[in-house]
């Protein structure tokens, strides 16, 4: 018995997330017999909780006229990287950024339109039923229609070479069977979607403190194909980058992403409101919130971080809406009409992040910081907002909200994270490359396995430039794969 119809393909895609799926159905589009691998049960992986796409020039920003500088963000997100990311990566992903929202399009995406987030620019292409319907709804079926062999519960395990380093086949294994099956190929498109979910690897090859990390992701994110990759010497290139955002909850009774939606994470999380560490003391200008990535980074700097909100601005949020949201997934100036139910809720359930008190003292007491000290920064940071001067950070007067009105809230932030970006070498044809940066023959990665798009942290300013990736990534590797599979 076999895992699979056939013993021999053209190309093998490894994952089913916005990366793999784009590879397997551009490959069969072009002529390309196609098995595409999804480990676990269901397709998709994180690009389900995806909202949109990044792109410039394309006919929606055109029917809308937005115009962008492709070149002007090439310099924006390199500059931004430290020129840590790919210029000619970056360059041929723009261009055809138009050609990928159109692709998406006829195979049958609906885009509720183009946006920006924050002070960025009107990039995003947001489209209807987040990734869960990209994914299930238009690319899948489209795939499958294309003549695509979709295998569930089977993982990658192994890539064999022959002795001229050219790939030549797959090994795979059913995760509940264990059966195993060695499957003849051309070329292998790598779209496993990081390593974020895998802890050792993350300890490894990143400078986060995993305690305080809170993955928002598929939970899929294992290395797998980084792994596989650097087995057979593919060049470990640019890892130690996470996708972070910002302040988030953590409950150990819920699947992380259950909060991303939730009122309660952008009121606590995702506001630029008032934050101190485990002295009581103020650390920051909490705009930073605006750029998640900095948020991430700047919440690590300390040991603990806590939000602090009274039911003054608690009600604001309620009846005229927040200062910041997250994403699509609750707007900015959003009403958060779920707000106080959410917070009694919590409260009542004696959740470990949140603390309610009728008095300053009685909440310092409860987050376990010095009183003195908390009452002090609250002392202090209320003057501030008196005066519409933070002379401690700088905070622009629109976000200087008095905490003065009980009860009083206090909410331990961690760092809510959704990717890795980075990990194979690639060419700008998504080849993987050697340690001697050259081709692994037949050897492709796409998404967030391949590196080139980013540095130490994610471009925000840009949002939906990971995903985005992943689509234009896949479907590049795809075009290349099958002109090299047509000339073996």
């Amino acid at each position: 018995m076999t895992l699979t119809k056939y013993n021999s393909y053209d190309i093998v895609v490894v994952g089913t997330g916005a990366a793999g799926v784009s590879a397997a159905l551009e490959a069969a589009q072009r002529g390309a017999k196609v098995l595409l691998l999804e480990k676990g049960r269901t397709t998709g992986g994180s690009t389900n909780y995806t909202e949109g796409l990044f792109a410039v020039d394309s006919y929606l920003q055109k029917e809308q006229g937005i115009k962008v500088s492709g070149t002007d963000v090439l310099n924006e997100e390199v500059e931004y990287s430290k020129y840590k990311a790919d210029s000619r990566i970056w360059r041929k992903y723009v261009d055809d950024s138009p050609t990928t929202v159109k692709w998406l399009k006829d195979q049958g995406v609906k885009y509720e339109g183009v946006q920006a987030m924050g002070a960025g620019e009107a990039t995003w292409h947001v489209y209807e039923g987040m990734g869960n319907a990209v994914i299930h709804d238009a690319l899948l079926p489209q795939a499958q229609k294309s003549g695509v062999e979709l295998i569930k519960s089977t993982a990658a395990t192994k890539l064999n070479k022959d002795s001229n380093g050219k790939i030549t086949a797959i090994q795979i294994e059913n995760q509940a069977t264990k059966e195993t099956q060695t499957i003849s190929t051309k070329a292998v498109i790598l779209a496993t979607g990081g390593y974020l979910n895998n802890p050792d690897m993350m300890r490894e090859l990143t400078s986060y403190d995993t305690s305080r990390l809170i993955p928002v992701s598929s939970g899929k994110g294992t290395g797998d194909g980084l792994q596989m990759a650097w087995n057979i010497g593919a060049q470990k290139y640019n890892t130690g980058m996470a996708m972070l955002f910002g302040g988030y909850l953590k409950d150990p009774d819920e699947p992380s992403f259950k909060y991303i939606a939730s009122h309660m994470e952008t009121a606590a999380g995702q506001q630029p409101l008032l934050w101190v560490n485990e002295m009581g003391e103020r650390f920051v200008n909490e705009e930073v919130i605006y750029n998640f990535s900095y948020a991430g980074n700047a919440l690590y700097t300390q040991n603990k971080v806590y939000s602090i909100l009274d039911q003054s601005v608690i009600d604001r949020m309620i009846n005229k809406g927040n200062f910041m949201g997250l994403g699509v997934y609750v707007r900015r100036g959003e009403k958060l009409t779920k707000l106080q139910g959410e917070l009694d809720a919590a409260v009542k359930a004696n959740k470990p992040y949140i603390f309610k008190a009728d008095s300053l003292s009685e909440l310092a007491s409860k987050m376990n910081l010095p009183e003195d000290k908390f009452e002090q920064t609250i002392a202090q940071y209320n003057n501030f907002c008196t005066t519409g001067t933070d002379s401690d950070f700088g905070k622009d007067a629109e976000y200087l909200v008095k905490v003065a009105n009980g009860p009083f809230y206090g909410f331990e932030l961690n760092v809510g994270a959704f990717c890795t970006m980075g990990g194979l070498r690639v060419s700008t044809k998504n080849e993987v490359l050697d340690n001697d940066g050259q081709v692994i023959a037949g050897l492709y990665a796409a998404g967030n396995d391949a590196s080139g798009l980013t540095g130490d942290t994610y471009g925000p300013n840009m949002p939906g430039t990971c995903v985005g990736y992943a689509f234009y990534s896949g479907r590049n590797s795809a075009k290349n794969a099958v002109e090299y599979s047509d000339q073996k």
